[in-house]
């Protein structure tokens, strides 16, 4: 059964936390993007490693395996996803704190932990 939302859709606890590219982003604000090419290709592989294991849990199911032994690797899919959704985090502070935007360094720390604290607690 798809979530509310998608596969890729926040979960419910998350979405009242999130607002929209176009109202958060000003216009003439460079919008980042997620790491830069290597780290990209690194996270895309990542990913589609991540896909294999999920077709291998779907197999698992039609095949009619032991209930802990799906469990075992649902769990293992769940870390290796968000292990994804960590580095994505780390990227996005990252650029919070090398922001050539004219800012206190009060003001870029409060920017990073705020985007740890958004987007964090979705990636259980």
């Amino acid at each position: 059964m798809i979530p509310l939302g998608g596969i890729f859709g926040a979960p419910v606890h998350c979405r009242a936390q999130q607002s929209s590219r176009k109202e958060s982003a000003m216009p003439n604000q460079a919008v980042s993007q997620v790491a830069d090419e290597a780290e990209r290709r690194r996270l895309v592989n990542r990913l589609k490693r991540l896909e294999g294991q999920i077709r291998g849990l779907q197999q698992m199911i039609e095949t009619g395996q032991e209930c802990e032994a799906v469990l075992t690797q649902l769990m293992a899919a769940k870390a290796a996803l968000n292990q994804v959704g960590m580095h994505v985090i780390g990227h996005s502070m990252k650029t919070c704190l090398i922001s050539e935007e004219p800012k206190s360094r009060e003001e870029l720390i409060d920017e990073a932990i705020s985007v740890f604290l958004k987007y964090s607690n979705c990636v259980k």
